[in-house]
């Protein structure tokens, strides 16, 4: 069921419409107020808000380097669009896949003097990663061996991990060095984590090759694969929950130019001229007893028909010796270091810089990572309006450019809505929408 799981997962990803970072461009804004803070905790501190109330935020990112199709065909389709045949297949020798789900439930930060914020966050979180499977065995797998000429394969590291879990975060922002035109400000959150639970399964090495002619596929390796307590059938159950910690740390510069546009900028929010940010987020794990895991010698011959009757771990199970042993495992959280840089240029016209690098390798089993991103993003921002358009570049998925804003209480964007657009080979695309009650700071206009 675990295998058959990740499996689907793969081919669904464009079919829901998500695409794995969030709020991709939103939280550059400074009145991004929680969004941001799950990107830098240091920004609890010194924003534009007195009191910033997030009722909901969802945000949803999903791609592959494997599958590519046009959203403008998808959209005139009228509901026919066909993925095995108007989608676009690309394997290789090591494809990827990654789909995340982030809501933001009923949050909120607030001041505490002049030097320190607090901030209280809740969120639930899916995250999927399949990682370094071999393009032509697993179009083959997925479709049953349909219709196949003969090929070889060579899978190194293959690996995936499927989560579910929510957390509860305690964040806390401060001063820490202030100059007339130099401001240091750091934070951090701590989080309670909840495992809902999840699968993996993961192959050091597994080879082979495809006879046409005999319809027979033959394997060389090893293949481990597990789930956590209540999630064998396929479904999460909520009564076998599992507990765990993580933490994100912090800190922000800014260079504040006191002369803009001609006016001195001591109270403004557009205060700064350059701002830099670093932070490491989602550090932690979630320990799951009782965890279920089935090693199996996966060297041997199969008859390829009989991925036309049964999943992908039945067939493992027909046909291979295996070892199944039961403790503890932990899933670890998508650790991340964070970069993001802004610049503003007078007449509320900015430009920033995010990027987002995984400090796991794709390689490391039972671990959900982030793709690698880098995002520029222009915007216009005010208190009540802002608007920007983020170009970036993401591993795997090439150029992306995308198109956000915030009126009032209300975020609505895309990290690549353009790109998906006008592009006939999008393999990667998100959307985030946002809801919230912010209550400024008087001093900000």
């Amino acid at each position: 069921m675990v295998i058959k799981t990740c499996f689907r997962l793969g081919l669904i990803i464009f079919p829901l419409g998500l695409s794995a970072q969030s709020y991709i461009g939103q939280t550059m804004d400074n009145y991004a107020g929680l969004h941001a803070i799950a990107v830098n905790p240091a920004n609890a501190y010194d924003s534009p808000f007195r009191t910033d109330i997030n009722l909901v935020s969802v945000s949803g990112f999903a791609g592959s380097d494997f599958i590519s199709l046009s959203f403008s065909d998808l959209l005139d389709s009228g509901g026919e669009f066909d993925f095995d045949s108007d989608a676009m297949r690309h394997p290789s020798n090591n494809n990827h896949f990654f789909t995340n789900v982030d809501v933001l439930g009923p949050s909120f930060m607030f001041n505490v003097g002049e030097k320190q914020s607090f901030g209280l966050t809740t969120r639930v979180r899916g995250l999927f990663n399949l990682n370094n499977i071999d393009g032509n065995l697993y179009e083959q797998i997925s479709d049953g061996f349909d219709i196949a000429d003969d090929f070889d394969f060579d899978s190194s590291e293959l690996n995936s991990t499927l989560h579910a879990f929510a957390e509860v975060g305690i964040t806390y922002g401060r001063e820490i060095f202030r100059t007339q035109d130099q401001f240091i400000k750091g934070g951090i959150t701590l989080k309670y984590l909840q495992g809902a639970g999840g699968g993996f399964f993961n192959s050091p090495g597994l080879s082979g090759s495809y006879s046409s002619l005999a319809n027979n596929l033959d394997t060389e390796g090893t293949i481990s694969y597990g789930n956590t307590p209540g999630y064998e059938s396929g479904d999460f159950d909520s009564g076998n929950l599992a507990a765990g910690f993580g933490a994100d740390i912090g800190a922000v510069y800014e260079y504040r130019k006191r002369i803009m546009d001609n006016k001195v900028q001591g109270t403004r929010a557009q205060q700064y001229k350059f701002k830099l940010a670093l932070s490491i987020t989602d550090i932690g794990s979630i320990n799951y007893k009782n965890s279920e895991n089935t090693i199996y010698d996966a060297s041997g011959g199969v008859n390829a028909a009989e991925f036309e009757i049964k999943d992908a771990d039945e067939v493992l199970e027909d046909n291979f010796p295996s070892t199944t042993t039961t403790g503890d495992q932990k899933i670890a959280l998508p650790t991340a270091f964070q970069v993001m840089a802004d610049y503003y240029f007078g007449s509320r016209i900015y430009l920033g810089m995010h990027t987002g690098i995984s400090m796991h390798n794709s390689a490391k089993s039972n671990t959900n990572t982030i793709i690698n991103t880098m995002t520029i993003a222009p915007r216009f921002e005010s208190k009540w309006f802002s608007i920007y358009s983020p170009l970036g570049l993401r591993q795997y998925g090439d150029f992306s450019w995308g198109l956000g804003m915030r009126v009032g209480p209300l975020t609505l964007g895309s990290g690549s809505i353009l790109t998906n657009l006008v592009s006939d080979k999008s393999k990667n695309a998100d959307i985030y929408v946002g809801l919230k009650i912010p209550f400024y700071k008087s001093k900000f206009n």
